[in-house]
């Protein structure tokens, strides 16, 4: 994989030949079977624990170009890979292997007056890119759910993850060859060059149906800003933990410490915790001690200012930040309808929670949220297709088009309508 810039001819042909490639691999996979497309993904997991060494040693390079580049913790624990990281991935393959194969399954089936039968079915979309920086279990995850959804996928990983990226997408494409499907269906951009991004998103909407993007803001708004074809994902994931008066104190800690803490660098980690003012007294001091004390900076209102010296004045940016380090906004609300008011005006409708015991109360608060997932009693850190049972995921969109949150095999999909007659003809 080149790391040098190409001439605008090269690239163009280069990236005109992953479009063309990937549009024919499409057709093969939309007709594959469950069993061969199950196949490909079973042999690319047996492969990446066989190489489990020869991808860390990859990794390594990786991290170490970003030690030297100085790139944030957040980055940073979303590029590095340990054994562990690498077994998630082969697990992943396998649970994506064994979901049911989504593709030409009747979603719904009717029939007219005039005998005319209806059905919607489901199909692939067609080619898409996938365009992340930092990640490099998206490989391996994005390769997995459009091979199981029947897309062509062209992957375009950031020059933070190349090696570690290459050496996971040998593995795919070893397992594609193993099963008899064509190696095209799951490509790797061979180059770093940023004009690749640029000519995915501008000059090839008429092989490319969907872009999906993982990174950090600027990635994405850039992809919003400049595609020509439709895009999934998010912008943001500034997530609220609630916690309600009728929380109990216990839970409330230990869901609030994991949603912030868990991992802080991923889209579902919690930003702002918001108290209710009836719990000031209960609830509001053993929260930032745990905090505290678990190394977070905590960042706060006047009240919360007042439990503890070291709670830092909160400011208006911070209602708005998306941390992704041990950070945490946390303010003090008149009840669930100001807290779910406050998630209205700053929040990314990305992932919110709410603690308590209270069932009206957190009936309410998943009603009127309007975030992609909104859970009660458990941690925003579950906002994963993994932990949903969908194997795994391309990424969590906010979208209220066609996906919304963890998008897996499913949302990868979209339908058509087979009609059935017996010579029916419309009436003048």
């Amino acid at each position: 994989m080149t790391m040098q810039p190409m001439g605008s001819t090269e690239l163009d042909r280069m990236m005109r030949a992953l479009g063309a490639e990937a549009v024919k691999a499409a057709a093969v996979l939309a007709r594959a079977s469950r069993a061969t497309k199950d196949a490909a993904l079973m042999q690319a997991a047996v492969l990446l624990r066989r190489r489990s060494a020869d991808i860390l040693q990859a990794n390594a390079l990786d991290l170490e170009a970003a030690r030297a580049r100085q790139l944030s913790g957040a980055l940073t624990d979303r590029l590095m890979l340990n054994a562990a990281r690498v077994e998630a991935m082969a697990v992943g393959l396998e649970s994506v292997a064994g979901l049911a194969d989504p593709i030409g399954s009747v979603l719904s089936e009717w029939t007219r007056p005039n005998g005319l039968v209806i059905q919607r079915v489901r199909v692939p979309l067609g080619v898409l890119a996938i365009i992340y920086e930092s990640r490099p279990n998206v490989t391996a995850d994005a390769g997995a759910l459009c091979l199981k959804s029947g897309n062509a996928v062209i992957l375009r990983a950031g020059s933070e993850s190349v090696h570690s990226s290459r050496a996971i997408h040998a593995c795919l494409v070893e397992g594609l060859l193993a099963a008899g499907l064509p190696t095209t269906a799951v490509q790797l951009v061979p180059t770093t060059d940023r004009e690749a991004v640029r000519y995915l998103l501008a000059e090839m909407a008429d092989t490319i149906d969907v872009v999906v993007p993982r990174g950090g803001k600027g990635l994405i708004e850039r992809v919003q800003r400049e595609a020509r074809v439709p895009v999934i994902g998010h912008l943001d994931g500034n997530c609220h933990v609630y916690v309600d008066r009728d929380a109990d104190v216990s839970m409330a800690c230990s869901v609030v410490l994991n949603a912030k803490l868990r991992r802080t660098g991923i889209c579902g980690a919690a930003e702002t915790l918001l108290v209710d003012q009836a719990a000031v007294s209960t609830h509001l001091m053993p929260l930032i001690h745990a905090l505290l004390a678990a190394g977070c900076e905590v960042r706060g209102d006047a009240t919360t200012q007042a439990v503890d010296s070291r709670v830092r004045a909160a400011t208006e940016d911070d209602w708005y930040t998306e941390y992704l380090d041990s950070i945490i906004a946390v303010r003090v609300v008149a009840g669930v309808d100001e807290a779910c008011a406050h998630i209205a005006r700053y929040g990314s409708a990305h992932t919110e929670a709410i603690v308590t015991d209270n069932a009206v109360t957190a009936e309410r608060f998943l009603s009127l949220v309007d975030s992609a997932i909104v859970l009660h009693n458990a941690s925003t850190q579950f906002a994963d297709g993994g932990e949903f049972g969908m194997g795994a995921e391309i990424g969590i969109s906010t979208d209220k088009f066609h996906a919304r949150g963890p998008v897996g095999v499913e949302q990868l999909t979209s339908y058509k309508y087979v009609v059935r007659g017996q010579g029916q003809v419309r009436p003048g």
